[in-house]
Parts: C-alpha cells; sequence; structure tokens
C-alpha cells in the first residue's frame, strides 16, 4: 500500500494541476519545514516495506539534486515571484530518456531565498505547475553545507587536493560535517512526503547529497535507489585522508545502482570499499556488483551526455545567426582557438594560457593570425582560491597581449561576463579548435557541445561561407584527468601540466590536414549524437530497475546506528534459529548428528586464544554424555592441535583439516577420508607460493599435512589480491595434471587433494550412522563460512540418509547469504543455544535415573 506520507501530498493536487496519481484531492498546504507532515501518526516512523500493491499504476521517478531545474525572479509590477524551466539543467534534460510513461517528480533547492512567509504558497505553486519539491534551507545552514562542507572538504578532495594547510582548504570541521548530515535528513524528509516506496524510483544527484540514501533506506528498507556522481572519485589514497570515509562509503552503499562517469572513477570507489570495508567486487556478465549484507549494490560506468535538441533549437534563432555574423567579422583573417570554462582553480585556465604563450614565442609566423578566445564563466563557490585564480588569469592575459599584441589584433580575449546561450554557441560555431586543459574534471560537457555546434546548419553554414554538401570538420585539444576524454578517441589528448606538450598540442591541431579534421569530426559527432543525455538517462533507469528486480522477494530490516545503518536482505526462507523450537524438537527425537565449525563459531572471531573455553568444553562434554547424540567437531584445523585441545572430550568426535583426517572419539586412531597415494605436489606448490610470499609483504604460508594455504590477511588489500589471482593462475597451470584442487577464500588460496571438503564429513557421519543401525531424526549443522556450506549442502539434501520426519537445523553464524536457513548472531548465542540442547540432555537423564531407582 502506499505509504501515508505519499497519500497526504498527493491530496495537495488540485483542479487544473498536475496529478501524482489517478485521484485529484486536496489538502491545505505542502511541509515546508525539515520533517514530514504533522498529519502523520508515530506509526509512519517505523520502517516501511509494504508487500500490497500499489494503486498507483504509472511509473514515477523522483530525482533529487542540489538545485531544481528552475529559474526564479519577482516581477516588478506586483513583486511576486515568476518561476520557469532551466532549460540547461541536466536534471530537466534527463527527462527525455525517461519515456512518456514515466511522471518526474522534483527535489532540491531554489538558487534564490524564498521568505518564510512566501514558502508555503510557494511551494504549492511549484507542486501544482511543476511537480518540483523545493527545499527550503536556513541561509545559515545553507552557507555551513554549501559553501562550507562541501566546496571546502567533498569538492577540493575529490579533486586530488589535500588540506595540507589552512589557505588549501582548511582543517576539516566538525560542524560543517553536522550540516551536510542535517540538510542530507532535510532532503530526505521532502522524499518521504512524496514516496510511494513500492511503485517510484529515486534517484539521487552528486556528492551534495551523498548521504541521503541511508535516511531513505532506514525510513523504506526496499525503497529503489539510485545514485549518480557527477565529480571525480579520488584514489583511495587521496579518499582514506577524509576523516568521514567510512560514513560516505557505507551511505551510497545503501544505494541499489551507484553511476559513474568512467571506469578509473569506479575503480576508485571499489578500491575504498575494498580497503577500508573490506568488500570484495564481482563481475558477473558485464555487470559490476558488490555484496553488502546480502544486497548486490550494482555499479553503473556511463558517460553523461548533452541534449542535442536544445542545442539545434538555439542554433536556430535569428540571435544565434547574427551574433555568427558579428564574430566572423571581427575574427576575419584570423584562426580562432576557444576555451570555455569555469572560474576556478581545477580548469587549468592559467595553464592554458602560459601554453598560448610558449605557442606565440615558438611560432612568430602565428602571431597575428591565431586568437585564443577564453569564455571564463563565474566560479560556482568562493574563497581566497578563486581570488587567486582571477588575479593570475587577469595578469597572464595582460602579459600576452602587452607582448605579442598590435592594433588591431589581440591574442587572448577573455570574457568573464554571462553569456546568453546563443552567444556561447556562436563562439562555438567560428571556433577552428577547443582546447580544454582542465588540472581535474569529473565530466566536462564542453567538447560534446563544441562538436554538435561545429555540425552547424544550413543558415550558419551560409553566413560562414561553408558548403553544406562538406563533411564538417573540428579539433579538440583536451585533458587526460577530465572524465569526457576517453570518449574522445579523436582529440589530442593532453597533460595541462606540461606546457610545452599543450604549446606543440594546439600547433598540431592547428597544422592537421582539412581531411583528418573531417575524420576526426565524423568520429566524435557519431558518439555524441548517439550517447546525449537522453541515452545517459535510459541506460540509467534500466539499470536500476535490474538491480531492484528481488527487492519484493527478499526478507528485509535494519541494523546499526546513524550513518552506519545498512539493510539485511536474505531469503524469505531464512531466519533466526529459535532456541525454544530446536529444543523441543531436540527432545522429542532419538538419534541424533551434531557437526559443529570450530574457529568463529565455538570460538569468537578476532580471539587472541583460540583455544576452546572451558565453558565450551563442558557443553561439548555433556552433549557427547548422551547416548543418543553423535557429536562432531568439524575444523579446518590441524589434526594434532585439535587432539590436544578436546583431549578431555573423550566422546567428540573430530574432522581435521576441512574433512581429510577424522576420528570418532579420543580413543580411536584418525583416519584419512580420502585416499592420496603421495603428496609429491607439494614439492611443485611451495615452491611458487614462496616467491608470491617474497613478493607481497604481510603473507605466508601455512602448511598442513594434507595442504597449502597462502594467506594474505594481513597484505595490502588491493595488492593481496591481485597477487592471489596470479598465484591461482599460476598454481592451476603447473598443478593441472595433479590429483589436487586449487581454491580461493577470503584472503587464502589453498591448495588440497580433490574431494577433501566438510560435505564429505557429513556425508560420511550420516552414511556411518545408517550402517549401526542408527537412522538420524535430528540433525544440527553449524558453521560460519564458504567451507561449512558444503556440509548445509549436504544435510538439506541427505533425506535418504534421515529419517522421513527427521528435522533438519543448517545454522550459519550472522545474517548473510547461505545455504543454511536458519542463522545465530554470534558465538554467544551458539553456545547459549547448545547448553539448552546440553540441559534437555541432562534433565532427560535425570528422569530415567529417578525412574529406574528403587521406591
Amino acid at each position: 500500500m502506499a505509504s501515508r506520507s505519499y497519500s497526504n501530498l498527493l491530496d495537495l493536487t488540485s483542479c487544473g494541476s498536475p496529478s501524482f496519481g489517478r485521484e485529484k484531492k486536496r489538502l491545505p498546504r505542502v511541509a515546508t519545514v525539515a520533517g514530514v507532515l504533522s498529519e502523520l501518526d508515530d506509526e509512519t516512523n517505523n520502517s516501511v516495506g509494504s508487500d500490497a500493491p500499489s494503486s498507483i499504476s504509472q511509473e514515477r521517478m523522483i530525482i533529487v539534486g542540489n538545485q531544481l531545474p528552475l529559474k526564479a525572479q519577482r516581477k516588478e509590477e506586483n513583486g511576486k515571484w515568476e518561476f520557469t524551466w532551466d532549460e540547461d539543467s541536466l536534471l530537466l534534460q534527463l527527462k527525455d530518456g525517461l519515456g512518456d510513461d514515466v511522471e518526474t517528480i522534483y527535489i532540491g533547492c531554489l538558487k534564490e531565498e524564498i521568505d518564510p512567509i512566501e514558502q508555503d504558497d510557494v511551494a504549492q505553486y511549484l507542486l501544482d505547475n511543476f511537480k518540483c519539491v523545493p527545499t527550503f534551507l536556513p541561509p545559515e545552514l545553507f552557507t555551513k553545507f554549501y559553501h562550507g562542507f562541501c566546496k571546502q572538504h567533498l569538492w577540493p578532495l575529490f579533486h586530488y587536493m589535500l588540506p595540507l594547510s589552512p589557505d588549501l582548504g582548511g582543517r576539516f570541521d566538525r560542524s560543517l560535517w553536522q550540516a551536510y548530515v542535517s540538510v542530507n535528513k532535510i532532503f530526505a524528509d521532502k522524499v518521504m512526503e512524496v514516496i510511494n516506496p513500492d511503485e517510484d524510483f529515486v534517484w539521487v544527484h552528486d556528492y551534495h547529497l551523498m548521504v541521503l540514501p541511508t535516511f531513505l533506506r532506514k525510513r523504506f528498507n526496499r525503497a529503489r535507489l539510485g545514485f549518480f556522481l557527477h565529480s571525480p572519485f579520488p584514489s583511495s589514497e587521496i579518499y582514506r585522508t577524509l576523516p568521514v570515509r567510512d560514513e560516505l562509503l557505507r551511505a551510497l552503499l545503501n544505494s541499489d545502482l551507484i553511476g559513474f562517469h568512467t571506469f578509473d572513477y569506479a575503480r576508485h570507489f571499489l578500491s575504498c570499499c575494498s580497503r577500508m570495508l573490506g568488500i570484495a567486487y564481482q563481475s558477473k556478465r558485464g555487470y559490476i556488483g558488490l555484496e553488502y549484507y546480502g544486497r548486490t549494490v550494482s555499479i553503473k560506468i556511463l558517460p553523461v551526455g548533452i541534449h542535442i535538441g536544445q542545442l539545434e533549437s538555439v542554433m536556430n534563432l535569428s540571435e544565434t545567426e547574427s551574433k555568427v555574423a558579428e564574430l566572423r567579422n571581427r575574427f576575419k583573417g584570423q584562426t580562432v582557438m576557444l576555451g570555455v570554462d569555469d572560474m576556478d582553480i581545477f580548469k587549468g585556465i592559467s595553464l592554458k594560457l602560459l601554453a598560448m604563450e610558449q605557442l606565440l614565442l615558438q611560432h612568430a609566423e602565428m602571431r597575428g593570425k591565431v586568437v585564443l578566445v577564453q569564455i571564463a564563466n563565474p566560479a560556482r563557490g568562493r574563497g581566497k582560491d578563486v581570488q587567486e585564480v582571477q588575479c593570475e588569469t587577469y595578469a597572464t592575459v595582460k602579459r600576452i597581449n602587452d607582448t605579442f599584441g598590435r592594433p588591431g589584433y589581440t591574442p587572448v580575449v577573455l570574457i568573464d561576463t554571462t553569456l546568453q546561450s546563443y552567444e556561447r554557441i556562436a563562439y562555438y560555431a567560428i571556433a577552428e579548435c577547443c582546447l580544454v586543459t582542465a588540472v581535474r574534471d569529473g565530466m566536462n560537457l564542453i567538447p560534446y557541445e563544441y562538436i554538435i555546434c561545429r555540425q552547424g546548419n544550413e543558415k550558419i553554414d551560409e553566413i560562414l561561407g561553408i558548403n553544406s554538401t562538406v563533411q564538417k570538420k573540428s579539433m579538440l585539444v583536451v585533458s587526460e584527468f577530465i572524465g569526457c576524454s576517453p570518449s574522445l578517441s579523436g582529440a589530442i589528448r593532453v597533460n595541462p601540466w606540461n606546457i610545452d606538450a599543450v604549446a606543440e598540442a594546439m600547433d598540431s591541431a592547428l597544422m592537421v590536414p582539412e581531411s583528418e579534421k573531417q575524420m576526426r569530426h565524423e568520429k566524435h559527432y557519431r558518439y555524441v549524437s548517439t550517447h546525449d543525455v537522453a541515452y545517459w538517462a535510459r541506460s540509467f533507469l534500466q539499470d536500476l530497475e535490474r538491480a531492484c528486480r528481488d527487492h519484493l522477494r527478499r526478507r528485509c530490516w535494519g541494523i546499526g546506528f546513524g550513518l552506519g545503518f545498512r539493510v539485511i536482505a536474505l531469503d524469505p526462507n531464512f531466519r533466526k534459529l529459535s532456541v525454544e523450537h530446536i529444543v523441543s524438537a531436540y527432545k522429542r527425537t532419538k538419534h541424533r548428528a551434531i557437526l559443529l565449525d570450530y574457529d568463529s563459531t565455538m570460538v569468537q572471531p578476532g580471539s587472541i586464544s583460540t583455544t576452546p573455553s572451558a565453558e565450551a568444553v563442558s557443553i561439548l562434554n555433556s552433549l557427547c554424555s548422551d547416548t543418543r547424540n553423535c557429536v562432531f567437531i568439524v575444523s579446518g584445523k590441524e589434526r594434532n592441535t585439535l587432539t590436544e585441545w578436546f583431549s578431555s572430550c573423550e566422546k567428540l568426535g573430530l574432522a581435521a583439516e576441512h574433512g581429510y583426517f577424522v576420528k570418532t572419539s579420543h580413543t580411536e586412531e584418525w583416519e584419512a577420508c580420502v585416499s592420496v597415494p603421495d603428496f609429491d605436489w607439494k614439492q611443485i606448490a611451495e615452491p611458487v607460493m614462496q616467491l608470491y610470499t617474497e613478493t607481497t609483504d604481510g603473507s605466508n604460508i601455512e602448511s598442513k599435512e594434507s595442504a597449502l594455504v597462502w594467506n594474505y590477511e594481513f597484505a595490502d588489500r588491493d595488492f593481496g589480491s591481485c597477487q592471489a589471482k596470479e598465484l591461482l593462475d599460476h598454481l592451476e597451470s603447473v598443478l593441472a595434471n595433479e590429483p589436487v584442487s586449487v581454491k580461493s577464500g577470503p584472503y587464502i588460496v589453498e591448495v588440497k587433494p580433490q574431494g577433501v571438503s566438510k560435505g564429505i564429513v557429513a556425508e560420511r557421519i550420516l552414511i556411518t550412522m545408517q550402517q549401526k543401525g542408527v537412522i538420524p531424526d535430528f540433525v544440527l549443522c553449524i558453521g560460519d563460512d564458504r567451507s561449512d556450506e558444503d556440509m548445509f549442502g549436504v544435510i538439506t539434501s541427505a533425506r535418504a540418509s534421515l529419517s522421513p520426519i527427521a528435522d533438519v537445523f543448517p545454522c550459519t553464524v550472522g545474517q548473510k547469504p547461505s545455504k543454511a536457513k536458519y542463522y545465530l548472531e554470534d558465538t554467544s548465542e551458539i553456545l547459549r543455544m547448545l547448553q539448552g540442547l546440553a540441559n534437555a540432555s541432562e534433565q532427560t537423564a535425570a528422569r530415567s535415573s529417578s525412574q529406574l531407582s528403587p521406591p
């Protein structure tokens, strides 16, 4: 069913206004402050994962960004606000890729500050006329959030600038982080007012709202969430310096799909998840995914495109034609190179100017013929660094023009005022080459716009004296550090820090033969025209639908506090093992098999001492003393270790080295489960492992009687993982003709005889009981890792060896995907449950003893 908050906001739609559903009702107001509507009762504070189908049939996309795709201005005649769509906003343009059957709702801030008295009316008007839900932030909070944490911490860090001194971004300020979290919570409250959690998709945009997924996931466990980062994501060496690194990573992992512009950005994110959270990714059939508490978080690599239709419509304006004619006359006889950048420290404007200066120094013949037009858009941020960039830019332009300029020739034309769209497009149309020398940029769509504008139209071609039937031409010089660089294979890629190389690239771009310019342009135009913003949005939505396909099939519940919150998603049949339930089954059965893993099952993971506790030994002895029980410890430990540890448990069965060695009691001899003629393969495998140990700091070799294990738990995560893959391939190659299996596990690569597994032990125990005329009617198997899954598989499928009415309890440790049907949280719960079984045995023995005693 639809959430209460969703239903309430639906009621706000009135006659003539956009409808979010099938019905049109009216409610007196929209919430304009943080929090949900006051009409909601306490029950809406619980996590929602509605199972009933919604009455809303149309698919909806809730698009959440820092700013709404709107322009606002006050009318002079009456002082009222007037709103129009911002055609340049990416959030508005992406609607073209969602299809007519997808309804869109926007949530974000307005660029202009609205008086609190007017906020209710403005919110209602925007909802009715634009399907926009504005988020009004107090000015002080907005300053700390946007100009503080976003622009002083995240933006510089994501562009590889560390706060090494107070002048470089400033030290980490906890109050700015708190403001960032508060604003994300306000945005989440706005989403909660409109969302139908079972039907709607939510698409969150950019680094301003990175913790928003946690708040939404906490409220709606099955929310269908996508996140796209429009900025770069830094390498783990840079990102790990952020004090709230784990919080941001875990928040993003509460999304179903996370999008990046390039593989490099995605690779850095995956590396951070591996190094800081210990989460490894997997690639299946072209899709990259992270397993996070039973949920698969998909990773999408897709560079954004531009809205070609909008550019073409502006190109068709008469104002554009007039401007092109004006610029043609102004730069007649000169070759124009163009730069379009924001005035900030990462756009590399000064580096571009220095390269222009170098070009004119080295090539005197270009003086008077080549002009660099630099359009410097106003900076989005503010601060000392922006002022320094401006001062350096003005000084460099003045020096170049003073040195090389002459009457009728200005080498560098700096435009630092805001241009209309048609003016910018006119400059694109006349430029022979476009230069982008950003030192770091998320995507940068300037080259794409330039390519489309150079394609032109008939009227612009006529003004420029171009034959419309002739193939168009263009040249690009782009920084290798921007997101669009990999997509533009025909561009000249440069390291912007290498001034000489950039100057040489500028010269090459002008000297390229006409036919090659045409070929490069055609290649770029074909890519840009087919990978536009609609393609980007459509592709993202398709992957989001795929990522959320199994939501309703999984059982979900949340754990953790604050930003450490995450959702556990498991099979609907997977549930916690009830002590009362298993004790009841234990009491009514007569032939029981109990199989227990050791590490992280009978002893806490990470314990300094791995020897069994007195409590564990006592419980095991109590269970073994019941003649109806067959109790086994099935471990990866060596047999000598297990013999020493459990010497006091005379009736306890032991299986060592994952089932290679087995003995049924303390007095029996060890037997091999699998016949192995020799271990000559160790002489081949061990030198190979030794080679990788010497080159991988923190790794070691564990030599067992039946196996060799290469462990890299304490090595560098990324390097260790890389080395493990290489070692796995190497061992499989050199041991191809040996009777062994080579497998990888969590931080290990293991070589052992073929056929050895814990599943073999479980199967052997059940068959042995059957051969003795004892048909098990109760089977309990507990383990914590991948090796124990073999036991779970055997006992759940071994119906031929069990009583038809047998109670089978495969139980894993912790809530995670498993073949087991049950789970217990940790070792303490396991011991508590086993103690309950031991108590039941003792009570039964006591009753039997009292019945046999003479009166």
